[in-house]
């Protein structure tokens, strides 16, 4: 197994956990916020998606699946949906709503396929290449595959962790 083996692997963890969510979602978990958080799951998914599609998209020159495949219009998200969630107030995050989890699932899903195939392209020299000297110590390409596939991560369980809290209001 080498880097781009472990990096493939990773990068499916995120849509499998979140696709195990879709019981709690569908009654009624999607878009709850405990504690009265602004990140809802919905939202927490909506970002996941949207951040790795997002930085995919600069690494591939290609264009997002969020709008190539559509997601933008079934989400019903509107322009808010475009961003990727940085910097988001209170009032945008509560906004992005969803009715249907498998908008979110199914996008999620979707970018985590492209994100693998695109390192199925790559050669494991590739890993290394600098692609961003703004940061001190310069990021390689490795790096900032892994970045993504983290913030993925650690916001899916952010989903579950919150789809899976009783509704203080129920």
């Amino acid at each position: 197994m080498d880097a781009r083996d472990v990096l493939i692997e990773a990068a499916g963890r995120p849509a499998e956990a979140a696709r195990a969510l879709r019981g709690s979602l569908a009654r009624g978990a999607l878009n709850v916020h405990p504690a009265n958080h602004p990140n809802s799951p919905a939202w927490l998914l909506w970002h996941s998606g949207r951040e790795l599609d997002s930085q995919l998209s600069e690494l591939t020159g290609a264009s997002e699946v969020w709008t190539g495949r559509a997601f933008s219009e079934r989400s019903g998200l509107g322009a808010l949906g475009e961003s990727i969630g940085l910097g988001h107030t209170g009032e945008q995050a509560r906004a992005i709503a969803v009715d249907d989890p498998d908008v979110l699932l199914d996008y999620l899903t979707a970018v985590t396929e492209e994100l693998c195939a695109y390192v199925r392209t790559l050669r494991e020299a590739d890993l290394d290449t600098v692609i961003d000297e703004s940061w001190d110590p310069p990021v390689t390409r490795g790096v900032r595959l892994v970045s993504m596939i983290d913030d993925a991560v650690q916001h899916v369980g952010q989903a579950a962790y919150a789809a899976g809290a009783p509704d203080p209001g129920a």
